[in-house]
């Protein structure tokens, strides 16, 4: 079934509303006694009630990390003044933190090459209301035709093809169109170009790259021949942020299925388009929920 945009728009508004007075909060610092006590003691002063919250002690880094939802006991919730307050807190115990409305739609950018199957699962999964996001954009490196078997009505295209020579301008482009639609998170949904160091430091931690490969197994190109030559019985996606180190950014989610000595590379690649789509689904969602913290090479995941 194809939604039309007024449709879309009121799921989606549907769905803001029933959050529209949740606050997600995030966290992370170095780990002292009080911090809990800080953050809760402020909070209930402030008038509101924590509806969810998790949290987790890394002992080898000395790291503490922690998200919570609440909700105004009076209803509503003007996010600037708890921000403000909230800062002199954060100082104190030198915290990375974020606090955001649970309804605020994130803006995401889907980037794309041959193979489109990443990028029809998270349109279905948008259009239904599953993963609640704006699309600001799809970038290819190949035409609209290429795609044109998929519903992209309402939705920004852009063909910006690449050679080995003109990567630099190629790139340029994708960071404007990145500041022009205000792009929040970008997703490489089995785009097969490799960012350089530049682009790559400049979207850290808000790209999300989908590899064919249970990682840190098989990097870069063909990784399911390379599963295959080995004689492998799992195989496997991975779901990281970029970084300038190929296929080496903190890992968000990862699946595996296994296979047998009758199946052929052909087969792999298509066992392990179920698995991309899955997985990528999953870490985009909980990126987009503030379930993932960066600890360094790793990341802290409060999954559902």
């Amino acid at each position: 079934m194809i939604l039309d945009e007024p449709v879309r728009a009121a799921k989606r508004a549907d769905s803001a509303s029933e959050t529209a007075d949740h606050v997600i909060v995030t966290l992370s610092c170095p780990n002292r006694p009080g911090i809990v006590a800080a953050v809760s003691t402020y909070l209930f002063e402030r008038g509101f009630n924590i509806l969810e919250a998790t949290q987790y002690d890394d002992t080898g880094t000395g790291r503490f990390f922690m998200r919570m939802v609440l909700n105004s006991v009076g209803g509503g919730c003007d996010l600037e003044p708890l921000r403000d307050g909230f800062k002199p807190i954060a100082d104190t115990f030198s915290m990375d933190w974020s606090m955001r409305l649970a309804g605020e739609r994130r803006r995401v950018m889907l980037m794309v090459s041959k193979f489109d199957h990443c990028l029809s699962d998270l349109l279905y999964r948008w259009r239904i209301g599953e993963i609640p996001m704006e699309i600001t954009a799809i970038v290819a490196n190949h035409p609209q035709s290429s795609y044109a078997h998929l519903d992209l009505s309402g939705i920004q295209f852009h063909h910006v093809p690449v050679t080995k020579d003109t990567k630099l301008e190629q790139e340029e482009r994708i960071w404007e169109l990145v500041r022009e639609t205000r792009t929040e998170t970008v997703v490489l949904a089995r785009y097969m170009q490799v960012l350089s160091d530049g682009l790559a430091a400049k979207l850290r931690g808000r790209c999300i790259n989908i590899h064919h490969s249970f990682l840190p197994g098989f990097k870069g190109a063909k990784p399911y021949h390379q599963a295959f030559e080995r004689g492998v019985k799992l195989i496997g996606a991975t779901a990281h942020y970029v970084t300038s180190d190929l296929d080496e950014g903190p890992i968000i989610e990862q699946d595996v299925e296994r296979i047998s000595h009758h199946a052929t590379p052909e087969d792999l690649v298509r066992k392990g388009r179920d698995i991309e789509r899955r997985v990528l689904a999953r870490a985009l969602s909980w990126h987009l929920e503030d379930r993932v913290l960066l600890n360094g090479s790793r990341t802290v995941v409060f999954a559902n």
